[in-house]
């Protein structure tokens, strides 16, 4: 059975929980979208993601962050899931980042598996990851991810 939500189909057997931190945070995704405003602060979109998921009853991941855009992965600045408004790098007309949205219902530790690749929770926690890559404009963000450009933001 596949139940959709906003922007994604979940398939099979989702718990109530899921589907809940699933909601919460495709929800922190938009409004870490809506945070990144040219003339505002990295930390303007941690804050308005950290401020949701928490609460909302979940946890932030802190040792995945989003990131800049370019020639190089992951490359700076780091865009984080958490922390204060009106701190860290000024957010100019042209910077393009990745917004990743992680959360937890449990705690915020994670660990990589024997693959080196899948990442998981320490605490064996239900997690959920959203991501959009964003152009940052006077007009506000282009999503560059979405198929449209656009994604619905919170007010």
């Amino acid at each position: 059975m596949a139940r959709r939500c906003r922007d994604h189909l979940a398939v099979g057997a989702v718990s109530p929980e899921a589907q809940k931190l699933i909601g919460v945070t495709e929800e922190a995704l938009r409004r870490g979208i809506a945070a990144a405003q040219v003339g505002k602060r990295l930390g303007d979109i941690g804050a308005a993601v950290q401020k949701w998921v928490e609460s909302q009853g979940f946890t932030v991941v802190r040792n995945y962050v989003g990131h800049g855009i370019g020639r190089a992965m992951h490359e700076d600045p780091q865009v984080p899931n958490y922390g204060a408004a009106e701190r860290g790098l000024q957010i100019k007309e042209g910077l393009c980042i990745a917004i990743e949205r992680w959360s937890t219902s449990g705690g915020s530790e994670t660990r990589t598996l024997d693959d080196k690749w899948t990442v998981v929770t320490a605490d064996g926690s239900l997690s959920a990851h959203f991501e959009h890559t964003l152009w940052c404009t006077g007009k506000g963000p282009v999503v560059l991810t979405a198929p449209d450009g656009k994604v619905a933001v919170a007010a």
